[in-house]
Formats: structure tokens, C-alpha cells, sequence
């Protein structure tokens, strides 16, 4: 787990091989400590007492200790109690009570005990813990009181009882996550400001990657820095210099304290240089060494081992197999990294899981002179992951937008969640690799249930967070450009001004295809002066009807071949000669400024003007040199802008509404019932998991608990049953095929609409018996005629790396071939489900497209926060399918319905904070 500090820590279970540990433990608190625990001076642990604390049933009474460096630096241990206090084996209270060395006491020792011992206790049955503390034990008290469960407290006998139920409450998730903000933003500062760094693995040999490491740190470090830089190799002689740094044969030779240790040894020397450095009180480690995960199972062995030996002396990991660390304060710069130069300071906060994008991230802010807060490419991503980089940099006052580039998700829930809150105040672009084949680069170490997520969830999952995804590491930069520089802008209205009335034409029609509103662009023509743009760009920008300028500009007509050929036909030492006209890049500049005033964005697309990007610099103008670049960039800007305004108008509007007709109980009992029966059990043991298909009469009854009611259908084996069946739903009826390779293919003739009457019937009954091989293998049934609408299909499927995700899209066509449906993950409220069937390209449809009548959309919100709800409560549902689904413009029908289950999945995002152990 990470400390309060970003320091890490074991938790682990007291065993009575831990006898030693617990005496040198005690031995090392002090005698207030020791009476605070007591209530009474207690110097020291009789052999009673230690068998006592180290022998538990892990039933009734648990132990759990802190650890570091095979040492203890804190216990906790409850006891089950009966409501008189005494000790039971059916109670569901317990006593608890913690005792942390004073040495570590204000890194959130006891608070993370507290949540590891209570998920503990609750899986134990124990609902309610029980403490009792001294008044003047102020820092205890305070940890129970901080930690957001439901309490009650009284005093009595000069003692603070304290009692507090064990489930889980809305407050105790915020603090705990609050917790586990502050340390991992913690534990990426203290990676990124040591004040002293050691290079293990230096060479004689320029070219080895320790020697240039070496090289780069001292680079980047600027005279009068007073921070301290060491050489390790094991095979040096003594006395030593390399670049002017003394060398040291281990870490531990090392006089001062390290904080950081950058480690370049072959991979089968990393294990002693680590044990090295844990033994120093190193805090971080980059491993730049290859040959882990990325080269097989062995290699995977070999990773998981590294992180354990690191974690376990209190180090946090970047790599192994990685490019580095950068970090670009002027008071404290580091470039830990085989980058050979420190970037400029700037607003970017860039990560990455690949060193070749790296050095191309790296390359492309170097180019477009934008400046970087802090840098990491992690490699292998063992241990410290972007999870952890986007809690610091939403901490962090130098970082204005967030670039990553993605290849895997170690904790798709979580990324959602932290990446939500910040995107709330600062910008994500990312670009993630692999979007069409789903492979997971080798040596990511992700949960099974992450490594198959699928491109429309990683969407999804994106869209609801709030991040920008992008294609290309071009438009990353496009993109993040303007979001540093200029406003957001207030809604989707652009203005289009320029010289050169073509290249406005394309402006306008990209922006189009981007589902921008544009004006009709404002042609100055190609003789256009700088006073022409100037008036012009204050016109459009003082336009209460434009949120956005995008201003086109060409070359001035009468200016050299020079302008568009780079001086390859003139000469470039002409000086009359320039690839832009000054006055055009001073207007440019001033309605910059005025653009800022009115929160407005202005964008430049540019042909053939090679000088003038570099004018407008300064100024904060991107320029880019092709409209359609231009555009998607500031659609991206507007659609992140939109997120914003309806994410905090959603916190003050938006809910998940209290609906009618939902009996969660007998839902469950239902679904128990049926994970219990000898199909469901028999299930679990068959390949691709327990999920099993509830039987037509099931899947109706769960869906009616919630409100949902399913056309009932009646088997129609033969003609005389499909008769009684009619009469029994009334005229007018659909004869329909159910078997699976016809269900939904009325392409094939499977279904007949419209039988009014008897006569008609039969022969449908027939002419379908002939068609489809037999009325029993097609599986004939009979069900009322819905009413005329629009076909739509609702999905609910769990995937388990990122929970409950909501689908919605038109039947046929439209979602299976073109693949137009829309996601929403779980819980949906109502300007979700609102957002979700308005979201699909096929929506017009719903909304009386071509003078039809519009549908009843608002029947088919209810049934989506309907279905949403269902899964939410019932966690067991693995899937639902409703298709389809008739929409008419008063009410709706539900024609089919498949629902699976599956014994209840494991939450990776709730219960006590812990690291990854992949």
C-alpha cells in the first residue's frame, strides 16, 4: 500500500513466526505510545502477551502488522465480542485497536489499517467496531472520527467509547479515496524532486546507456545547483571519475542520503543493486534495464519479484524497460532519462507507456517550441502507472493539459474515476494504440478482465470522463496546442476569415464534417493588407453569434516564388523576399489578445507561410498548415468544452430518478435461486466462465420487478396451437421464428405482421412451416402486434474491467452493419439516457425525421434508467438484450428479451487501498 508520504508499505497478517518482529517492534515505541494502548505503563511484552498477539483463529480475533524492511512499524488487532463485551464466536461487534511506532506515526499508518482490518472484520460477518481511547490520545481518536463511517461516541470513566458501523458509507469512500489521492500525487513527487540521485550501472564507455544517463542528468542540471549526483559500478577502482562525478562500488558506499537511483545494470544484477538501494533509504527507482516481462513468462517471474523486493523496502518502480523521468522546475529539474536534452519549462504533463513514442513526443514539443511541466515513459508500467501521474498532475500548479499515450489499462475503473475529476479543471488528450487489434504490447502487466477491453468501451469509458481521444501523435499535439493557448470556446458557432476564398471554403466545409456550425466564410480576397485581417478578425470576434474564429491565410498575391518554393528558385538570401506579410501577422496578434478578453479561440490555417507560425508563437496563436488540422482541433476543444458546461451543470440537475414498480428483494431472490440450480453450478465449471441464460419465464419475471414488461409470446408447434395462442392474446397477432439462427432475420421471411383474423393466420402458419424446415425447428410463436414505431435495441453488458455499460441503438442495420449504437457506463441518469439515444446517428429517426410522427422518447429513457437500474442493484446479471424494442409515438413494446447471470464478480475498484500486485 502507499503511505500518506508516497512512502510504500506491507500489510500483512501477525502468525506466531512473528514473535521475534513484535518484540523488536514494541521495543522501539515509546512509553507514551505503549500507555495510550494500555492505559497503563507497560514497558514491556510479557511471553503471554506475544503469544497472545501473534496466535489468532482469523475468525474471531486478527491480527494485521505494517511492514517494511521486515520490520514492523505498526499493528491492529480486533477481537469478536458479544453485546455484553465478552468474547464470542457469533457476536458481530469486535474491539479494535491499533498501535504505530512513533517514528511513522503522521504517514496514515493507522487510517489504512483501519480500512484493511474493517473489509476483514466485514467479511467476517462483524458489522460494528467498538474502540476505546484516552481523551488525550487526540491523533487515534482523529483516525476514527476522519474516516466517514456512521458513528457514535460517548464518555465515560475518563475514556472516549467509540462505536462505528462497518458499512461502507458515501463519506468513508470520499475520504478513502482522498487518501489514496494524497499519497499516489505524493509518491510521484517525491520521484520527480529528489535531492539526490544515484546513476547504478556508469561505464567507462561513452556510448553505454548508464554513461549517457549520467551524462543527461548533469545536462540538465543548472550551475550552483547544490543537489548531489552519484556514479555506482560495482567494478571501479577506487578513487574513480567519470564526468567529474566520483564512483562508488554500491549504493551503500554512498555517504549521503539518495532518493532516487536510476538503475542500468544487466537485468540479472538488478536484484542486488535493489537490495542495495532498499538497504540505503533509497525512495525511488527507474529501471531502465530490459529483459523482464517483454521477453515471456520468465522474464514476467522476474518483473513481479522486482516490484515485491522494491515495495517491500518502501521504493516505488518506473519501468523496468524504461526511457525515463523528466521533470522541467526551474528550482528543481531533473532529467533522469536517455532524452540527451531537458525540454523547455512548460504547461504539458506527458505520458507514455512506449520509449520510442516517447522520444517522439519528446521531439514534436521540441519542434513546435511548446514546453513540457514533467515528462515519464514507463516502459513496462510495473508499478507506477498513469493512474498515478494524473493524480499529481491535478495537483500540480505547472501542468495545464495532460497528453498520454496509451497502450493498456491497468485499472480501467479507476482511470475513469480519477480522470473524471480532473478533466474536470484540465485537459486529456490521448492517443491509445492497438484500437483495432486489442493486443496488449508484451510486458504490460494488466488484470485478465482489462487485457480484452473492447474500442467501443475504451469510448465510452473515455466520452463519460471526460477525456479527448485522438489518432495520431500529430493531432495529440494539435490539439493539446490550443487547449493550453487559448480560451475555451463557448459553443460550436465559427467564423472563417481570411485571403484566400478556397482555402475558406475548405475551412468551412471540414468544419461541417466536424459537426461544427460555420458562418459563411469572409473572403478579403488575395490582395488583403494586414489592416483588412484586422478589421475583419474584430468584427467576427466581437459577433455575440460566433464562439470561434478560424482565420485562412495564402501568401499576398505579388510576392516571390519564394514564398511557395522556400527560396529553392529565388535564393533565400534575397531581402526584399519574405514567406509572409509582417502587418498580416501583427493584426493576427492583436485580435489574439482581444480574442483572450472575449473567451474566444482564433486559430490560424495557413498555406505555404513557413515564417509565420513562428510570429505568432509569442502571441499563443496555434497555426496550423492545413485547414482540416485546424478544424479537428478545435472540434476537439469544443466537444471537451461542452463536457465541461453539462459535467457542472449535471452536479447541480442531474439524477438518477426514483422509479415505480421495482421490487429489488424478490429480484435477487430470483437470481440466487437460479445461480443455485444444478445447470447454473454445473456452468462454472465449463470453459469462458459461469454465465448461463435465464429461461424465457425467468427472464420476464426479473425483468417485471423492475418494471419492465416483455410482449408474452406462445409457442405455435402447429396450426391449432398458433389459433389457441391468438385467442388467448387477441387479434391482432405476429407469427414469428425464435430459433437462434432466425431470431431477428426478417430478412428471411421468418416473421408474418398483421394476422387480424384466423384464416389468415393458418396460412401463415403453414407458408412459414414449409419456408423454415418445420414449425418445430424454427420454433414458431405467436405475440400481439405492437404498435407501428421504430425498431430500437437496448443492451446492458458487465465488462469486468470497467463495470455495468449501458448500449442503445436501431435495430438492423444501423447498429449491426454500421455499428451506430451508443454507450453509457452505470449508473446512467436521466441527461445520460437523454444524451445516449440523442447520441446515435441515427436518432433524426426517433424525432419525426421526413414528416413522420416523432416517438415517445420519453417512455424510452424511462426503460433505459429502467434497465440501468437493474444491473446496478443486481450485479449478478451478466447481461441484458431487449431487441427489439418498438418505439411508438405513444408508449412502447418490448417483442424480445435475453438475460444472463453469472456469480457475482470481484470489485477491483472498492474495499481497502492496495497496490497492483500483477
Amino acid at each position: 500500500m502507499l503511505l500518506r508520504d508516497g512512502g510504500t508499505a506491507r500489510i500483512r497478517p501477525i502468525t506466531p513466526a512473528d514473535a521475534g518482529r513484535l518484540v523488536e517492534f514494541y521495543e522501539q515505541v515509546s512509553d507514551q505510545s505503549k500507555y495510550f494502548r494500555f492505559f497503563a505503563p507497560y514497558p514491556r511484552l510479557s511471553d503471554k502477551d506475544v503469544h497472545r498477539f501473534t496466535h489468532h483463529d482469523f475468525v474471531n480475533r486478527v491480527g494485521l502488522a505494517v511492514v517494511i524492511r521486515d520490520h514492523f512499524i505498526a499493528t491492529v488487532r480486533y477481537d469478536r465480542i458479544d453485546a455484553d463485551g465478552r468474547p464470542s464466536e457469533t457476536g458481530t461487534d469486535a474491539e479494535v485497536a491499533f498501535l504505530v511506532q512513533d517514528a511513522h506515526q503522521g504517514r496514515g499508518v493507522a487510517s489504512a489499517l483501519l480500512e484493511h482490518i474493517a473489509a476483514v472484520a466485514q467479511e467476517r460477518g462483524i458489522r460494528r467496531f467498538q474502540a476505546e481511547v484516552l481523551p488525550e490520545n487526540r491523533k487515534m481518536v482523529k483516525v476514527f472520527t476522519d474516516a466517514g463511517y456512521t458513528q457514535h461516541r460517548s464518555f465515560a470513566d475518563g475514556v472516549v467509547h467509540l462505536e462505528f458501523d462497518l458499512e461502507p458509507t458515501a463519506a468513508s469512500l470520499a475520504v478513502m479515496r482522498a487518501r489514496e489521492h494524497r499519497a499516489e500525487a505524493r509518491s510521484v513527487q517525491r520521484l520527480l524532486t529528489p535531492r539526490s540521485v544515484a546513476v547504478v550501472g556508469v561505464s567507462r564507455h561513452p556510448q553505454t546507456v548508464g554513461r549517457a544517463i549520467l551524462r543527461d542528468l548533469l545536462g540538465g542540471l543548472p550551475r550552483g545547483d547544490d543537489r548531489r549526483v552519484y556514479a555506482v559500478n560495482r567494478n571501479a577502482p577506487p578513487g574513480t571519475e567519470l564526468d567529474g562525478v566520483p564512483v562508488h562500488r554500491s549504493v551503500l558506499e554512498i555517504p549521503g542520503p539518495v532518493d532516487l537511483a536510476v538503475i542500468a545494470v544487466p537485468a540479472a544484477a538488478v536484484p542486488a543493486a535493489v537490495a542495495d538501494c532498499g538497504a540505503h533509504g533509497v525512495q525511488g527507482l527507474v529501471v531502465v534495464t530490459a529483459g523482464y516481462a517483454e521477453t515471456g513468462p520468465e522474464g514476467r517471474d522476474r518483473q513481479r519479484a522486482l516490484v515485491r523486493q522494491a515495495r517491500a523496502a518502501g521504493m516505488r518502480v518506473i519501468g523496468p524497460n524504461a526511457f525515463g523521468l523528466i521533470n522541467t522546475d526551474p528550482d528543481l529539474p531533473l532529467n533522469a532519462s536517455l532524452a540527451p536534452v531537458l525540454p523547455r519549462r512548460g504547461g504539458f504533463g506527458i505520458f507514455c507507456q512506449s520509449g520510442a513514442i516517447g522520444v517522439a513526443l519528446l521531439e514534436a514539443a521540441h519542434r513546435r517550441g511548446l514546453g513540457v511541466s514533467s515528462f515519464a515513459s514507463v516502459g513496462n508500467r510495473s508499478d507506477v502507472s498513469g493512474n498515478d501521474f494524473l493524480q499529481y498532475w491535478a495537483e500540480d500548479p505547472a501542468t495545464d493539459v495532460v497528453l498520454l499515450y496509451l497502450e493498456s489499462f491497468g485499472n480501467p475503473r479507476k482511470f475513469t474515476r480519477i480522470a473524471r475529476r480532473l478533466a474536470a479543471a484540465k485537459p486529456i488528450v490521448v492517443v491509445k494504440g492497438a484500437r483495432h487489434t486489442g493486443s496488449l504490447p508484451p510486458g504490460h502487466a494488466v488484470p485478465v478482465t482489462a487485457s480484452g477491453l473492447r474500442d467501443a468501451t475504451v469510448d465510452a469509458l473515455f466520452q463519460q470522463a471526460g477525456v479527448t481521444r485522438v489518432e495520431t501523435i500529430t493531432e495529440l499535439y494539435d490539439t493539446g496546442e490550443l487547449l493550453a493557448l487559448q480560451p475555451l470556446p463557448p459553443g460550436d458557432r465559427v467564423a472563417v476569415v481570411g485571403n484566400s476564398d478556397s482555402l475558406g471554403l475548405l475551412t468551412h466545409d471540414a468544419c461541417l464534417s466536424a459537426g461544427l456550425r460555420p458562418r459563411t466564410p469572409v473572403d478579403l480576397t488575395t490582395a488583403a493588407t494586414g489592416e483588412n485581417f484586422r478589421i475583419a478578425l474584430d468584427v467576427a470576434l466581437g459577433d455575440p453569434a460566433v464562439d470561434a474564429v478560424i482565420a485562412v491565410a495564402i501568401p499576398p498575391i505579388g510576392t516571390s516564388a519564394h514564398a511557395f518554393m522556400g527560396g529553392r528558385l529565388t535564393g533565400p538570401d534575397d531581402p526584399e523576399v519574405g514567406s509572409d506579410d509582417p502587418e498580416i501577422a501583427e493584426a493576427l496578434l492583436e485580435a489574439g489578445e482581444r480574442a483572450r478578453e472575449l473567451g474566444k479561440p482564433l486559430v490560424l490555417a495557413h498555406l505555404a507561410l513557413t515564417d509565420l507560425p513562428s510570429r505568432l508563437r509569442p502571441g499563443g496563436i496555434p497555426a496550423y498548415p492545413a485547414p482540416e488540422r485546424a478544424v479537428r482541433a478545435l472540434a476537439h476543444a469544443v466537444h471537451y468544452a461542452g463536457w465541461r458546461r453539462r459535467t457542472a451543470a449535471a452536479e447541480e440537475t442531474a439524477r438518477v430518478p426514483e422509479l415505480d414498480r421495482i421490487d429489488e428483494g424478490a429480484a435477487r431472490d430470483l437470481v440466487e435461486a437460479a445461480l443455485s440450480t444444478r445447470t447454473a453450478v454445473a456452468a462454472r465449471t465449463q470453459p469462458g466462465g459461469a454465465r448461463i441464460t435465464l429461461p424465457e419465464a425467468d427472464t420476464t419475471a426479473l425483468l417485471a420487478h423492475y418494471g419492465i414488461d416483455v410482449s408474452p409470446t406462445l409457442p405455435a408447434p402447429d396450426e391449432e396451437a398458433a389459433v389457441r395462442a391468438a385467442a388467448t392474446l387477441g387479434y391482432p397477432v405476429a407469427l414469428k421464428a425464435t430459433a437462434p439462427h432466425l431470431r431477428h432475420r426478417p430478412d428471411l421471411g421468418s416473421v408474418r405482421l398483421d394476422l387480424t383474423g384466423e384464416p389468415g393466420l393458418r396460412r401463415a402458419h403453414r407458408e412459414l412451416d414449409v419456408l423454415l424446415g418445420g414449425a418445430a425447428q424454427a420454433e414458431l410463436v405467436v405475440q400481439r402486434l405492437a404498435p407501428r414505431g421504430v425498431d430500437t435495441v437496448i443492451g446492458a453488458t458487465v465488462d469486468p474491467a470497467v463495470g455495468a455499460i449501458l448500449s442503445f441503438g436501431l435495430a438492423g442495420a444501423p447498429a449491426e452493419l454500421l455499428g451506430d449504437v451508443a454507450h453509457r457506463l452505470v449508473p446512467a441518469t436521466d441527461q445520460d439516457v437523454a444524451g445516449l439515444i440523442r447520441e446515435v446517428r441515427a436518432a433524426p429517426l426517433l424525432f419525426g425525421w421526413r414528416g413522420a410522427e416523432a416517438v415517445d422518447t420519453g417512455a424510452l429513457e424511462e426503460l433505459l434508467l429502467r434497465v440501468s437500474r437493474l444491473v446496478d442493484d443486481l450485479p449478478e446479471v451478466a447481461s441484458v438484450d431487449l431487441e427489439p424494442v418498438v418505439v411508438a409515438p405513444h408508449g412502447l413494446a418490448i417483442l424480445g428479451a435475453r438475460v444472463r447471470i453469472a456469480p457475482l464478480p470481484v470489485r477491483s475498484d472498492l474495499g481497502p487501498r492496495a497496490m497492483s500486485t500483477l
